[in-house]
Protein backbone atom coordinates (compact mmCIF):
# COMPACT_ATOMS: atom_id res chain seq x y z
CA UNK A 1 0.00 0.00 0.00
CA UNK A 2 2.80 2.33 0.72
CA UNK A 3 4.48 1.23 -2.52
CA UNK A 4 1.03 2.18 -4.40
CA UNK A 5 0.71 5.72 -2.24
CA UNK A 6 4.76 6.88 -3.17
CA UNK A 7 3.67 5.92 -6.98
CA UNK A 8 0.30 7.98 -6.81
CA UNK A 9 2.43 10.90 -5.27
CA UNK A 10 4.49 10.70 -8.46
CA UNK A 11 1.55 11.03 -10.73
CA UNK A 12 0.06 13.99 -8.94
CA UNK A 13 3.14 16.13 -8.55
CA UNK A 14 3.02 15.05 -12.80
CA UNK A 15 -0.19 16.24 -13.77
CA UNK A 16 -0.53 18.90 -10.40
CA UNK A 17 3.13 20.50 -9.76
CA UNK A 18 1.54 23.68 -8.36
CA UNK A 19 -1.88 22.78 -6.55
CA UNK A 20 -3.00 24.75 -3.64
CA UNK A 21 -6.07 26.30 -1.74
CA UNK A 22 -8.27 27.05 -4.04
CA UNK A 23 -9.57 30.47 -1.79
CA UNK A 24 -7.90 33.48 -1.77
CA UNK A 25 -6.63 35.06 1.80
CA UNK A 26 -3.32 36.61 2.66
CA UNK A 27 -3.05 36.35 6.69
CA UNK A 28 -4.23 32.97 8.44
CA UNK A 29 -7.32 34.90 10.09
CA UNK A 30 -8.34 35.40 6.61
CA UNK A 31 -7.86 32.12 5.52
CA UNK A 32 -9.67 30.76 8.32
CA UNK A 33 -12.83 32.98 7.83
CA UNK A 34 -12.72 31.69 4.25
CA UNK A 35 -12.39 27.98 5.03
CA UNK A 36 -15.31 27.92 7.48
CA UNK A 37 -17.43 29.84 4.65
CA UNK A 38 -16.80 27.25 2.19
CA UNK A 39 -18.60 24.47 4.39
CA UNK A 40 -21.60 23.62 2.10
CA UNK A 41 -20.43 25.97 -0.58
CA UNK A 42 -18.34 26.38 -3.43
CA UNK A 43 -14.64 28.23 -3.21
CA UNK A 44 -15.22 30.25 -6.10
CA UNK A 45 -18.74 31.71 -4.68
CA UNK A 46 -16.53 32.13 -1.27
CA UNK A 47 -13.81 33.95 -2.97
CA UNK A 48 -16.68 36.29 -4.44
CA UNK A 49 -17.88 37.18 -0.81
CA UNK A 50 -14.15 37.34 0.88
CA UNK A 51 -13.47 40.65 -0.97
CA UNK A 52 -15.62 42.89 0.84
CA UNK A 53 -15.91 40.98 4.02
CA UNK A 54 -11.72 41.65 4.52
CA UNK A 55 -12.25 44.91 3.25
CA UNK A 56 -14.37 46.02 6.45
CA UNK A 57 -12.62 43.10 8.99
CA UNK A 58 -9.09 42.31 8.06
CA UNK A 59 -8.20 41.14 11.47
CA UNK A 60 -10.09 39.25 14.47
CA UNK A 61 -10.27 42.69 16.33
CA UNK A 62 -12.21 44.41 14.01
CA UNK A 63 -14.27 41.19 13.13
CA UNK A 64 -14.99 41.17 16.99
CA UNK A 65 -16.37 43.94 16.84
CA UNK A 66 -18.73 43.74 13.85
CA UNK A 67 -22.56 43.77 14.24
CA UNK A 68 -23.74 40.15 13.57
CA UNK A 69 -26.12 41.73 11.21
CA UNK A 70 -23.81 43.37 9.15
CA UNK A 71 -21.29 39.79 8.73
CA UNK A 72 -24.31 38.61 8.13
CA UNK A 73 -25.61 40.59 5.02
CA UNK A 74 -21.61 40.24 3.48
CA UNK A 75 -21.37 36.51 3.56
CA UNK A 76 -25.60 36.27 2.67
CA UNK A 77 -24.53 34.17 -0.68
CA UNK A 78 -23.44 31.42 1.22
CA UNK A 79 -25.03 28.26 2.51
CA UNK A 80 -25.87 28.48 5.85
CA UNK A 81 -24.90 31.99 6.20
CA UNK A 82 -26.51 32.81 9.42
CA UNK A 83 -24.85 30.29 11.70
CA UNK A 84 -21.62 31.56 9.94
CA UNK A 85 -21.69 35.02 10.54
CA UNK A 86 -22.65 34.10 13.96
CA UNK A 87 -19.58 31.38 14.54
CA UNK A 88 -17.12 33.85 12.34
CA UNK A 89 -18.05 36.54 15.47
CA UNK A 90 -17.68 34.18 17.88
CA UNK A 91 -14.42 32.83 16.65
CA UNK A 92 -13.13 36.75 15.97
CA UNK A 93 -13.92 37.60 19.96
CA UNK A 94 -12.20 34.66 21.25
CA UNK A 95 -8.84 34.52 19.03
CA UNK A 96 -8.87 38.63 20.42
CA UNK A 97 -9.53 38.06 23.91
CA UNK A 98 -7.95 34.39 24.15
CA UNK A 99 -5.02 34.19 21.71
CA UNK A 100 -3.92 37.81 21.86
CA UNK A 101 -5.76 38.45 18.42
CA UNK A 102 -3.33 35.58 16.45
CA UNK A 103 -4.86 32.97 15.50
CA UNK A 104 -3.56 30.18 16.86
CA UNK A 105 -1.34 27.18 15.53
CA UNK A 106 -2.14 23.85 17.61
CA UNK A 107 -4.81 21.52 16.57
CA UNK A 108 -6.76 21.84 20.16
CA UNK A 109 -6.46 25.14 20.26
CA UNK A 110 -8.19 25.70 16.73
CA UNK A 111 -11.01 23.30 17.17
CA UNK A 112 -11.70 25.24 20.35
CA UNK A 113 -12.87 28.00 17.81
CA UNK A 114 -16.53 27.96 17.51
CA UNK A 115 -17.46 26.49 13.64
CA UNK A 116 -14.13 25.32 13.81
CA UNK A 117 -14.12 21.39 13.24
CA UNK A 118 -10.51 19.27 12.60
CA UNK A 119 -11.11 19.54 8.57
CA UNK A 120 -11.18 23.28 9.05
CA UNK A 121 -8.18 23.35 11.40
CA UNK A 122 -5.84 20.95 9.58
CA UNK A 123 -6.30 23.53 6.43
CA UNK A 124 -5.09 26.69 8.48
CA UNK A 125 -2.47 24.55 10.17
CA UNK A 126 -0.78 22.98 7.04
CA UNK A 127 -1.68 25.64 4.12
CA UNK A 128 -1.18 29.33 6.69
CA UNK A 129 1.56 27.54 8.97
CA UNK A 130 2.90 24.55 7.10
CA UNK A 131 2.18 22.46 10.07
CA UNK A 132 1.32 18.86 8.65
CA UNK A 133 -0.35 17.45 11.47
CA UNK A 134 -3.33 15.49 9.00
CA UNK A 135 -4.76 15.25 5.76
CA UNK A 136 -7.54 17.47 4.98
CA UNK A 137 -10.39 15.01 3.85
CA UNK A 138 -13.26 16.80 1.88
CA UNK A 139 -15.76 15.69 -0.44
CA UNK A 140 -12.97 15.45 -3.52
CA UNK A 141 -10.61 13.67 -0.96
CA UNK A 142 -12.83 11.20 0.82
CA UNK A 143 -14.00 10.03 -3.19
CA UNK A 144 -10.85 9.48 -4.67
CA UNK A 145 -9.52 7.73 -1.46
CA UNK A 146 -11.91 5.29 -1.78
CA UNK A 147 -12.24 4.67 -5.19
CA UNK A 148 -8.21 4.35 -5.24
CA UNK A 149 -9.00 1.85 -2.58
CA UNK A 150 -6.61 3.29 0.19
CA UNK A 151 -9.91 3.52 2.06
CA UNK A 152 -13.55 1.94 2.61
CA UNK A 153 -14.46 4.59 5.29
CA UNK A 154 -17.33 6.72 4.83
CA UNK A 155 -16.46 9.34 8.03
CA UNK A 156 -13.57 12.00 7.10
CA UNK A 157 -11.30 11.22 10.42
CA UNK A 158 -11.71 7.76 9.50
CA UNK A 159 -10.52 8.22 6.40
CA UNK A 160 -7.90 10.55 6.90
CA UNK A 161 -6.25 7.96 9.92
CA UNK A 162 -6.09 5.19 6.77
CA UNK A 163 -4.14 7.82 4.58
CA UNK A 164 -1.66 9.09 6.80
CA UNK A 165 -0.85 5.23 7.56
CA UNK A 166 0.15 4.89 4.30
CA UNK A 167 1.14 8.70 2.92
CA UNK A 168 4.58 10.18 3.91
CA UNK A 169 3.49 13.50 6.21
CA UNK A 170 5.58 15.90 4.33
CA UNK A 171 3.46 15.21 1.81
CA UNK A 172 0.27 15.34 3.35
CA UNK A 173 -0.66 19.16 2.71
CA UNK A 174 -0.14 18.58 -1.06
CA UNK A 175 -2.10 15.44 -0.74
CA UNK A 176 -5.35 17.35 -0.06
CA UNK A 177 -4.65 20.06 -2.55
CA UNK A 178 -3.51 17.91 -5.68
CA UNK A 179 -6.79 15.36 -4.78
CA UNK A 180 -9.32 18.22 -4.92
CA UNK A 181 -8.02 19.46 -7.87
CA UNK A 182 -8.10 16.25 -9.48
CA UNK A 183 -11.84 15.47 -8.29
CA UNK A 184 -12.72 18.43 -10.03
CA UNK A 185 -11.31 18.02 -13.07
CA UNK A 186 -11.25 13.81 -13.60
CA UNK A 187 -12.37 12.27 -10.77
CA UNK A 188 -15.63 13.70 -10.46
CA UNK A 189 -18.98 12.78 -8.78
CA UNK A 190 -21.29 11.80 -11.55
CA UNK A 191 -18.58 10.57 -13.35
CA UNK A 192 -14.56 9.53 -13.05
CA UNK A 193 -12.98 10.44 -15.86
CA UNK A 194 -10.70 7.28 -16.16
CA UNK A 195 -10.29 7.25 -20.24
CA UNK A 196 -8.53 10.85 -19.37
CA UNK A 197 -6.59 9.83 -16.16
CA UNK A 198 -3.31 9.88 -15.79
CA UNK A 199 -3.66 7.63 -12.55
CA UNK A 200 -5.83 5.34 -14.43
CA UNK A 201 -3.21 2.72 -14.39
CA UNK A 202 -2.46 2.27 -10.91
CA UNK A 203 -6.17 2.65 -9.56
CA UNK A 204 -7.67 -0.42 -9.07
CA UNK A 205 -10.84 0.78 -9.70
CA UNK A 206 -10.69 1.96 -13.25
CA UNK A 207 -14.10 1.89 -14.73
CA UNK A 208 -15.60 4.73 -15.63
CA UNK A 209 -18.37 5.30 -14.30
CA UNK A 210 -17.43 4.26 -10.67
CA UNK A 211 -19.78 6.60 -8.70
CA UNK A 212 -18.44 5.47 -4.82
Amino acid sequence: MRARAERVLERLHEGYPNSKTALDWETPFQLLIATMLSAQCTDVLVNKVTPSLFAAYPTPERMADAAQEHLQDLVKRTNFFRNKSKNMLLTAIRIRDVFGGEVPCKMEDLISLPGVARKTANCVLGTAFGIKVGVVVDTHVGRIARRMGFTKQMDPVAVEKDLVKVFPQEDWVYLSHSWIDHGRAICTARRAKCSECHMAQICPRRVEGVSS
